[in-house]
């Protein structure tokens, strides 16, 4: 006798919001499981149809590794979980449904319900409305953002070299980057290296001609680590020419120039921000307990007076075994999160014991130049070129897919050889014309070929 098949419509609708590390690896551990049941149907909902390694961002702007490496499509990645392409704008916890946006400028709206959902909808950059932060600073959370930030590094080194005046040349080769934590100090040091290394192809320019400038407001950088390897990091990179402003913040960014907290400025054609996220929006709207903007959720990953509803990543609290204290967004943990959140999915649903998120983390890493790191894995601080393998080994590993680990270890190996990309990534269209059937030109005003969208 053949195995009974459920009809959809009594099948139970598990929808996932958001494609970053916890909602990806949420769907990779149900494709696994419980997607492969016929009584549920699991659907991941992202905005891009691909997802992207956010710690490898700053490889990617020192053109260590190719640009479309560090993105995985995601529909590659499954057989039994749905994907859904589409932007989430509304979260209706009452009647248990979302509203989403899709297709060309999300021109068609779909409302979709669920039996079950999980909230991963991650961070956004936060430029907590300082002047000229919005307008014209830069930010590194997307692919987008390190094409854009290394083609501006390539076309700045290309205007500085036919510069003639010097303070608008230094304007020029002068990068600021606000904030010293993981993202920032990684990024910095990156910039820096890619750089030094590109000023050889410009004939009117010296290494010692570009200024990366680091801005903490802390003591030390990387506060995610120790105070001592913090110390270490900020020698490795003075060395390698960067300035490094401690106790300092950026106050706005107005008329080319970082205006500092210390009263001072600093003229520069590029301002990068890496110094604020906060959740996504959408997690302002929703009628649950918040603890500092976050959805607040139990040991359990549980959304409280909502059964049925579960938060993962950036955008959740999960309350650490210490009282008071929550565990940190990272990589490690999301990934980390959706193991346990899958297992307790299946209880909910199927029946079971449910287990609480208690996580010790492997340890922290960080490149801080060229095979250049620090490091303190298991409890022991590493430096130098040990470390910088740590933390290759540590992202390797979280990247999905054999086809990416193997493609960006072969980068790995040819940037050993060859010397940095400068190739400016365009997305503008080619010129056009219009012209009559005989050839001739069209009359005048029935084109306009400088007009570029």
């Amino acid at each position: 006798m053949g195995e009974h098949k459920v009809m959809a419509n009594d099948r139970k609708r598990l929808i996932i919001l958001g494609g970053g590390f916890g909602g990806l690896h949420l769907a990779l551990a149900l494709e696994k499981s419980l997607a492969r049941e016929d009584d549920v149907d699991v659907t991941l909902v992202n905005d891009e149809n691909y997802f992207q390694y956010t710690p490898m961002l700053p490889e990617v702007v020192g053109s260590d590794i190719e640009l479309s490496h560090v993105v995985v499509a995601t529909r590659q990645l499954f057989r039994h979980v749905h994907f859904f392409k589409g932007t989430v704008r509304t979260i209706a916890l009452h009647d248990k449904r979302v509203t989403i946006t899709e297709g060309l400028n999300n021109a068609r709206s779909l409302d979709i319900a669920y039996d079950y959902l999980v909230i991963g909808l991650g961070s956004v950059t936060n430029f907590y409305h300082l002047p000229g932060l919005e307008k014209d600073a830069l930010t590194l959370k997307t692919l987008g953002d390190a094409i854009r930030l290394r083609n501006r590094m390539i076309e700045l080194l290309s205007q500085a070299n036919r510069e003639p005046l010097s303070e608008v040349r230094a304007a020029m080769l002068t990068f600021v980057v606000a904030g010293g934590g993981f993202s920032g100090a990684e990024t910095a040091a990156a910039m820096n290296d890619f750089l030094k290394a590109a000023c050889k192809f410009f004939s009117n320019l010296d290494a010692r001609d570009v200024k990366v400038v680091l801005v903490h407001s802390g003591d030390v950088i990387l506060p995610e680590l120790d105070a001592k390897l913090g110390i270490y990091a900020q020698k490795i990179m003075a060395a390698a020419g960067l300035d490094i402003r401690l106790k300092t913040r950026v106050l706005g960014y107005v008329d080319g120039k970082v205006q500092l907290g210390d009263g001072g400025s600093i003229t520069a054609n590029t301002l990068l921000w890496t110094a604020g996220v906060s959740p996504n929006p959408l997690v302002a709207s929703l009628p649950c307990r918040k603890e500092r903007g976050h959805i607040a959720v139990n040991a359990y990953m549980e959304v409280a007076d909502w059964p049925g509803v579960w938060a993962l990543g950036d955008c959740a609290m999960i309350p650490a075994p210490t009282v008071g204290k929550f565990y940190p967004p990272t990589a490690q943990h999301a990934e980390a999160e959706s193991k346990i959140l899958a297992g307790n999915i299946r209880a909910a649903i199927h029946g079971g014991d449910k287990k609480p998120f208690v996580f010790q983390e492997l340890g922290k890493v960080a490149v801080i130049g060229r095979r250049r790191g620090v490091a303190n894995v298991l409890g022991i601080d590493f430096s130098g070129l040990i470390a910088w393998m740590m933390w290759r080994a540590l992202n390797l590993s979280l990247i999905p897919g054999a086809e990416r680990k193997l493609r960006i270890m072969l980068d790995w190996g040819l940037d050993l050889i060859f010397p940095k990309d400068i190739v400016e990534i365009g997305i503008d269209t080619g010129p056009t014309i219009s012209t009559e059937p005989n050839g001739e030109a069209a009359p005048v005003g029935s084109a306009d070929p400088s007009n570029k969208p």
